[in-house]
């Protein structure tokens, strides 16, 4: 996750995610994880991700030039795993249970989030060490 603080868009999902695509997957991802309680099984996030897989998933577009339309959305499943579920459950914003074997929405990113800001901190208080990066002189006499 990069942003500049500067330009922050106002939809999460535009932080976590490099693409539209990816954003609008993730919005697809978490929805259907509100639909059904904040946690599904393993089968059924494996269904979700075949019928993304398949283009079976439709929705309806706000934006132009789409405005009012259904449109099929598609996604590849490796992709999904890899691009969406993977990194949402390790940001902290899905949990996996393995004993259960669900997937359920997680509010660990806020958690983690201020330890970030505290480990920031801890570093700005720090003083400066600058022992691990060491000058040395070549043979001809020229600083390295």
């Amino acid at each position: 996750m990069l942003f500049d603080l500067y330009n922050l868009p106002d939809d999460i999902y535009e932080v976590i995610f490099a693409t539209e695509q990816q954003v609008l997957v993730g919005k697809l991802l978490i929805e259907e994880l509100k639909e059904n309680g904040g946690e599904i099984d393993k089968t059924t996030m494996s269904l979700f991700a075949t019928k993304l897989h398949e283009g079976k998933i439709t929705i309806r577009v706000d934006d132009p030039p789409f405005r009012g339309k259904e449109i099929k959305i598609s996604y590849n499943k490796r992709q999904f795993y890899d691009r969406i579920l993977t990194p949402m459950k390790g940001m902290g914003l899905i949990e996996y249970d393995m004993y259960k074997k669900t997937y359920k929405l997680s509010d660990k990113l806020n958690k983690v989030m201020t330890k970030i800001g505290i480990m920031w901190m801890t570093e700005l208080r720090r003083p400066a060490h600058m022992h691990f990066i060491k000058k040395q002189e070549n043979t001809n006499g020229f600083k390295v």
